[in-house]
């Protein structure tokens, strides 16, 4: 493992936090672009995420290719986190999951729109990305290059893209601010089906979300959510 200490633990606390507000189950991942060579990125191996402690993280190259990997199974889906890496100098960190409160809207054609200040950061334009129209049927997984390329297409400058009939890609610059975005796109669309049932949405307009999202990723905002998140996976350990 080439990364430092700082980053292994943002990794691994990241994991356990999308794990413990149930964003994940045993399945999802996230990755950190690598600080000493941005043409790589730091994944865990094939492993739920609760479990997952620093000696699991593999350096990989973007197409890929496990550097350090040695006799450890890499996930079959890290080409999403590579094709977005190449893409987006940007974007530091990729979380795919499937929560399952966002796949319904991954699945019909209502289109997901934040409904609450703290919700902004998922962004006032949510693509879904469908498989089916460039390779056809499959089991899904994004497990080429190609597949990763034609997903981050579609996720294009955006910070998050739901995958139709499986889950979502979720990218930002900090560790902080993408497990922010992770965790309230779940709350969003909790919260969104929830008023539907009730009646029409007055969700918030593209100015609320944009000076929402300032507020809401400005350090006082996620140095507070990011320690309280690590408390309670803490205490769930």
């Amino acid at each position: 493992m080439t990364a430092n200490a700082d980053t292994l633990r943002d990794i691994v606390i990241a994991n356990r936090i999308l794990a413990h507000e149930e964003v994940v189950d045993a399945f999802g991942h996230i990755s950190i672009r690598d600080p000493d060579n941005p043409e790589q990125y730091l994944l865990s191996r094939a492993r739920a995420p609760e479990l997952i402690e620093a000696d699991d993280i593999v350096t990989f190259a973007q197409t890929g290719e496990g550097i350090d990997i040695g006799d450890r199974r890499p996930y079959s889906e890290r080409m999403i986190h590579g094709a977005i890496y190449e893409a987006r100098p940007d974007v530091n960190v990729v979380i795919h999951n499937h929560s399952y409160e966002v796949i319904p809207f991954a699945v019909t054609d209502v289109k997901m729109r934040p409904v609450t200040h703290t919700c902004a950061p998922i962004g006032a334009d949510i693509p879904v990305w469908d498989m089916r129209e460039k390779f056809g049927e499959t089991n899904h997984l994004v497990v080429t290059m190609e597949q990763g390329r034609d997903l981050a297409a579609t996720l294009g400058d955006r910070s998050i893209s739901l995958m139709k009939r499986h889950g979502c890609v979720v990218a930002g610059r900090s560790v902080q601010e993408t497990v922010m975005k992770a965790i309230y796109l779940q709350v969003n669309a909790k919260l969104q089906l929830q008023a539907m049932q009730i009646g029409t949405p007055d969700y918030l307009t593209d100015t609320e979300i944009a000076a929402c999202t300032d507020m809401q990723q400005s350090p006082i905002s996620l140095d507070r959510a990011w320690e309280a998140w690590c408390r309670r996976a803490e205490r769930a350990k």
